[in-house]
C-alpha cells in the first residue's frame, strides 16, 4: 500500500460523526437569521467539518428562563430559535470549534455529542384499540346456568374465617 493511502485511511478512522444543538437569541430578526444559520455552518466546514444533515433553526419557547452575558449586560430570555447540525470531525478539531462557539454572542447555549450516522428518529405508531387488548372480550357459554347466591351463607363462612 502506498503512504498516500495509508494516511488517508487514518485520517477517515480519526474522525467521528457528532451533533450540535443549539439556542440563539430571539433577538435576530427573521431576515437574519438565514446568515447566523450559514455562519454556523461555514465555521464547523471551516474546521474540516463535512455537514451530514441539518435543520434550520426555528422559534420556540424555553421551558425556563436563561441567562446570556453578552458586553457585560446579563440578558434574560424566554423564547429562542432552536436549531441542530450533524456533521463529520476530527476528535482533535471538536475543542478548537467549542472555544470558537463559546465567544459567539448569539448563542445562548449549545451542546456537542457524539452521535452515529444513521437517522435515529422514532417514528410514531399507530396504536389501536384492538392493539392493547390481551384477553377476548367476555362472551355468555352457552348452557352456563347463573348460581344463586345464598347471602346468610356467605355471611357465616366470613364470620367463621374472622373469628380465627
Amino acid at each position: 500500500m502506498p503512504k498516500a493511502e495509508i494516511k488517508e485511511e487514518i485520517e477517515v478512522a480519526d474522525a467521528r460523526v457528532y451533533e450540535l444543538g443549539y439556542l440563539l437569541v430571539p433577538t435576530i430578526t427573521d431576515e437574519n437569521i438565514g446568515a447566523v444559520y450559514t455562519n454556523l455552518k461555514d465555521l464547523i466546514q471551516d474546521f474540516g467539518g463535512a455537514i451530514i444533515i441539518d435543520e434550520m433553526p426555528k422559534m420556540t419557547p424555553l421551558n425556563y428562563s436563561m441567562l446570556k452575558v453578552v458586553s457585560n449586560i446579563r440578558n434574560k430570555f424566554n423564547n429562542a430559535y432552536f436549531g441542530w447540525i450533524k456533521f463529520e470531525m476530527d476528535t482533535e478539531k471538536v475543542l478548537e470549534l467549542k472555544k470558537k462557539l463559546d465567544l459567539d454572542p448569539n448563542l445562548i447555549r449549545f451542546l456537542i455529542i457524539k452521535t452515529v450516522r444513521e437517522n435515529t428518529i422514532a417514528t410514531k405508531r399507530f396504536v389501536g384499540r384492538d392493539t392493547y387488548r390481551k384477553r377476548p372480550a367476555y362472551t355468555k357459554r352457552e348452557g352456563a346456568v347463573p348460581v344463586e347466591i345464598n347471602k346468610e351463607e356467605i355471611d357465616k363462612e366470613i364470620d367463621a374465617l374472622a373469628a380465627v
